[in-house]
């Protein structure tokens, strides 16, 4: 019987996450044992699903979603802390699946979130599995922030997109780091509806920012290059490629499995059959550059 121990760490980055899916599908595939997932927003809900054991209920709800379907799941508040709730597509998800206690999975699993009144890490190791995700993946200005006491909690990305340093490795066994924030060119789209369909779907999302922020867009070409959400996206960006590369540096993780950031946006969740696969093919492509000896599991 093959075996061989992984330590997974799954990075933050909103629908890209979904290319988690593919990863873990493929770590299996191959043959290796799970032993401990932590996770950092999107991939704190990925890990933390795959844990509870209904990892292949929650790919094929995802691979049902309509574009329309996802942004009927984004309750749109008028909040000065953030435009989306959370709370719409957490309930769905409960439904599916029902709430968990993470003290009991088989596998160990660590949620990371970032508390902005302490300012620090809070790690979930017990309590509700959605308690935790829902503060994971709390990405400021766009989730509101979950509170808890006298704490304020949002996405564990501000301070630790690809928490490698909370993962407990033993002899032997290999640590497995997937950063789906990576700065590489994206993948070439499958087909051209895709164009069309994210076309319509950014349409939508535009067009609530305007009736939120009540803003000119003629006047924002005027005055600025990126829009409102490129701006924030891309500002987050900076900060999570520095934090990232900062923790596999120090962490050196034994693969590193990359997704381009631009392989979709923040909100695209109907492109989950496109994004899993694309998770397939990177973990294929970083496995297959890596030497057998002490690696790979003999079949």
């Amino acid at each position: 019987m093959p075996q061989g121990n992984i330590c997974l760490v799954l990075g933050s980055g909103g629908a890209r996450g979904m290319a988690h899916i593919g990863v873990i599908e493929e770590l299996i595939k191959e043959g290796y044992n799970i032993k401990q997932v932590v996770g950092c927003s999107m991939g704190a809900v990925v890990g933390g699903i795959y844990c509870a054991g209904y990892l292949s209920e929650y790919k094929h709800w995802l691979i049902s979603l309509t574009k329309l379907e996802v942004f009927r799941l984004l309750d749109f508040t008028f909040s000065s802390q953030g435009f989306v709730k959370g709370e719409r597509v957490f309930k769905a998800i409960e439904q599916l699946i029902g709430d968990h206690q993470i003290e009991n999975f088989r596998i160990p699993f660590i949620a990371v979130a970032a508390d902005l009144i302490q300012k620090q890490e809070v790690h979930y190791r017990t309590g509700s599995l959605f308690k935790a995700l829902r503060a994971s993946i709390a990405i400021p200005s766009v989730f509101t922030p979950v509170t808890e006491g006298r704490s304020q909690l949002v996405d564990g990305g501000v301070l630790n997109p690809l928490p490698l340093n909370l993962v407990c490795k033993e002899q032997g066994d290999l640590v497995v780091a997937v950063n789906v924030n990576a700065n590489i060119p994206p993948p070439r789209l499958a087909a051209p509806v895709v164009n069309q369909e994210r076309a319509a779907y950014l349409k939508m999302l535009d067009a609530f920012r305007m009736q939120f922020l009540k803003t000119d867009p003629k006047q924002e070409e005027q005055v600025e290059k990126f829009g409102f959400f490129d701006l924030m996206n891309r500002s987050y960006d900076l900060t999570l490629d520095r934090l990232t590369d900062l923790m596999i540096d120090v962490h050196k993780p034994d693969l590193v499995v990359n997704i381009s950031r631009d392989a979709c946006g923040v909100f695209e969740f109907y492109r989950a059959n496109e994004i899993i696969e694309e998770g397939r093919s990177a973990f294929r492509n970083a496995y297959e550059r890596l030497p057998v000896a002490g690696y790979r599991v003999a079949g």
